[in-house]
């Protein structure tokens, strides 16, 4: 008997060329502002010019902005641009129509509750430092209104916030500039603490990949709204590479400025630097908490859409309330707090997502196979031995890491993922394809 196809990939419809846009006005602008948002850089000095110079980091967050365009985004947004098709879709091929409800159906929606709680977090303690407050209560009350109102409007207008979004990416880059402003006669002052020039690159690349990981996948989507390959590889250099580069740099080199003006001074939080501007800093507080709506709603949306996607029989206002509910949860209990930690989880669930789909766009000769029946075993092998080995070992509650990886280990998922993928695949370990025509006569 035939196996039945989710309507998830017979009920998707390509996007026609003639309704697609060029790489600046979608895909740039789009990988621009995901940097820009201050959840990126506000724990990035310590790690990074705690054991080196400015200057090395920045070399650093060069090669991470190379590495994210070149294994994270660029096979995604080439199999959105050639199919016209959304992730969950082009992922059917290299995890399964079956395999691609939690590969990477599920799983990107799960990974957005994760996200929602961060910008949540990160707008209310922004808001509370504006008003000069520390009240736990008063955290807590704008946590819950900054989940569930943005939750609501990601259901009802989120059209209207992808405006928005466009003049508000601008917000972020002119506050981190002004920051920079207030800070810049104090980087040639600045000595790293500690001499380790190789722990400070590897962790601008854990970080920054880490922070990446589901946006690179997410490139099927953005790819799906380009015209040709010129519009990905621009859009992706400058959006991706570039913007890793300038939204992570300058805030660097502000931290080391505001810690050469002030000797003795040993923070290496982002918001003591935005404290140096003055009578500016409350505002300059209210404004990244104001950019911060925009991420916190698109993660809602991106989360809705993937479970109403997967799961058709609940409706997608309930899976946005039970979404935004569990972000909830994860902001009020202090969990969302460690964002290093949380782009470790992020990075290891999604390099092997990446590095397998590279091994399946290579084997298929640079383009999309079609959607395989059933599991593909190769892909689900190949992400859940990627995942063990990047997982980190160094936070609560989850298994340890198979490799003592901890910097980068998303690369090392990564290449766990290509690996093991184009292995099983020669094995013979992959279900039979089928065309997008024959699987909607199926479906």
């Amino acid at each position: 008997m035939a196996q039945r196809i989710p309507d998830y990939v017979t009920r998707s419809v390509p996007v026609p060329l003639a309704g697609r846009s060029p790489w600046y006005k979608s895909t740039f602008p789009s990988y621009a502002g995901i940097f820009l948002w201050v959840g990126f850089y506000l724990k990035l000095a310590g790690p990074t010019i705690g054991f080196a110079s400015p200057w090395i980091c920045l070399w650093g967050l060069a090669l991470a902005g190379l590495l994210c365009f070149g294994l994270y985004y660029y096979v995604p947004a080439m199999l959105g641009m050639q199919t016209g098709r959304p992730l969950y879709v082009v992922g059917a091929s290299t995890f399964g129509t079956t395999g691609g409800y939690f590969i990477p159906g599920l799983l990107m929606g799960a990974l957005q509750v994760g996200w929602i709680a961060v910008s949540s977090a990160v707008a209310a303690n922004f808001i509370l430092r504006g008003l000069n407050l520390q009240s736990r209560l008063l955290y807590s009350v704008l946590v819950i209104a900054w989940v569930y109102g943005l939750g609501w409007v990601a259901i009802k207008g989120i059209q209207y916030i992808s405006r928005v979004a466009k003049y508000l990416n601008w917000v972020p880059f002119l506050m981190i500039l002004t920051v920079f402003w207030a800070n810049r006669s104090g980087i040639p002052q600045y000595h790293a603490p500690h001499s380790d020039p190789t722990t400070a690159v590897l962790n601008v690349l854990m970080i920054t990949i880490g922070y990446f990981a589901t946006g690179g996948a997410a490139g099927a989507d953005f790819g799906m709204n380009n015209r040709n390959r010129k519009d990905i590889v621009l859009g992706g250099l400058l959006g991706v590479a570039g913007g890793a580069f300038i939204a992570g740099g300058i805030p660097i080199l502000s931290v080391a400025g505001y810690l050469g003006r002030n000797a003795g001074v040993s923070s290496y939080d982002y918001t003591a630097a935005i404290m140096s501007v003055g009578a500016l800093a409350p505002v300059v507080f209210f404004l990244f908490a104001a950019a911060t709506m925009a991420p916190t709603c698109f993660s809602s949306f991106i989360a809705a859409n993937s479970f109403s996607t997967m799961l058709p029989k609940i409706s997608r206002s309930a899976c946005t309330f039970v979404a935004i509910s569990f972000s909830a949860a994860l902001a009020l209990s202090g969990a969302a707090d460690n964002l290093v930690g949380f782009f470790s989880i992020v990075g290891a669930s999604f390099g092997p997502i990446c590095g397998a789909m590279m091994a399946d766009y290579l084997l298929a000769g640079r383009r999309w196979s079609g959607p395989r029946i059933g599991v593909n075993w190769a892909g689900c092998i190949a992400w859940a031995l990627g995942f063990l080995i990047g997982i980190p070992d160094s936070i609560p509650g989850l298994p340890a890491a198979w490799v003592k990886a901890d910097n980068p280990s998303e690369l090392y998922s990564f290449a766990a993922g290509f690996l093991v993928y184009i292995v099983l695949a020669k094995l013979g370990m992959r279900p039979a394809v089928l065309s997008m025509e024959k699987a909607q006569e199926v479906g």
